[in-house]
């Protein structure tokens, strides 16, 4: 699988990242043939986070007996500087591993977060920290929110070295600031930031008269799945200013996604154009009703 520089971290990373959210859908052993055959074929960055259920417990067996092979991401919602320790720690022990190769404030939407995360008694003090103690080796950032939001950060925050943001054709096609993750993204790279690209696979919010025990896959937004449209929707996020991108959550589809990025090639400028454009109508999977 090709590899792609993560930023100035000096990681290569695969063009496709293992999202362990998956694995909390189902039991040990088969969460386990699902890491290993994720690992297997190639596959060396692995993102999980304590929100994603059972994920880091059941990422560990795996995680044991091929730490090496792993460039392990993980990240915490909290804020604060004695919060953040207390979930690093706990991550740490969830996950058996002595240290984490890229640990991330996650989520991050709001910029009275960046206010929180850079104060004093913030968890940018705790990550440095642990950075010094050696328990973790990077300091990113997730978010589901504005471009403007992750700018603030990257501004405020010089530690960062990666961030990890919606890229995605429907996304794209809503051409306004609140979705202008393309520019984001070619800018965040110039800078030498590593680009880890999320909702790569979405197709749109899942309708509100939906129950969430009647939808037909465990994940946050309507997903594509034809191999096919899978495959392509993997090409027009690769073929941007992105090192990597995460997997749909669900476990049925982690197979034709490292399928589609195991025979990845670049999308022409004019096929991703045309993408765009079919999918104007779409409504968009990213939330812009964010402060």
């Amino acid at each position: 699988m090709e590899t792609r520089p993560l930023g100035d971290t000096g990681q290569e990373s695969t063009v496709l990242t293992f999202g362990a959210i998956a694995l909390d859908f189902l039991d040990q052993d088969e969460a386990d043939e699902l890491t290993e055959e994720v690992l297997d074929r190639g596959v060396n960055h692995v993102d999980v986070a304590p929100q994603y259920g059972t994920a880091e417990v059941k990422l560990a067996p795996t995680l044991e007996d091929r730490r090496e092979e792993v460039f392990l991401g993980c990240k915490t919602l909290e804020r604060g500087y004695e919060a953040a320790w207390e979930k690093l720690e706990e991550s740490l022990d969830r996950l058996g591993t002595d240290h984490i190769d890229l640990y991330q404030f996650h989520a991050v939407t709001e910029h009275e977060e960046v206010d929180r995360i850079t104060a004093d008694d913030g968890a940018l003090r705790a990550y440095r920290e642990a950075q010094e103690e050696g328990l973790i080796d990077h300091i990113g950032l997730t978010s589901h929110g504005r471009p403007d939001v992750i700018r603030n950060a990257v501004e405020r925050i010089p530690d960062l070295e990666t961030a990890m943001f919606p890229v995605n054709a429907t996304v794209a096609a809503k051409d306004d600031a609140d979705h202008d993750f393309l520019n984001l993204a070619r800018q965040l790279s110039e800078q030498g930031l590593g680009v880890i690209a999320i909702k790569t696979f979405a197709k749109r919010p899942w309708p509100d008269s939906m129950p969430e025990d009647e939808r037909p896959y465990e994940t946050w937004y309507e997903p594509y799945d034809d191999p096919d449209e899978l495959a392509r929707c993997l090409r027009y996020t690769l073929s941007q200013d992105v090192t990597t991108l995460t997997n749909a959550g669900d476990p049925r589809l982690v197979d034709p996604i490292l399928d589609a990025a195991e025979s990845f090639e670049p999308m022409s400028a004019d096929e991703r154009a045309a993408m765009v454009d079919e999918r104007r109508s779409e409504e968009s999977p990213v939330p812009t009703d964010l402060s």
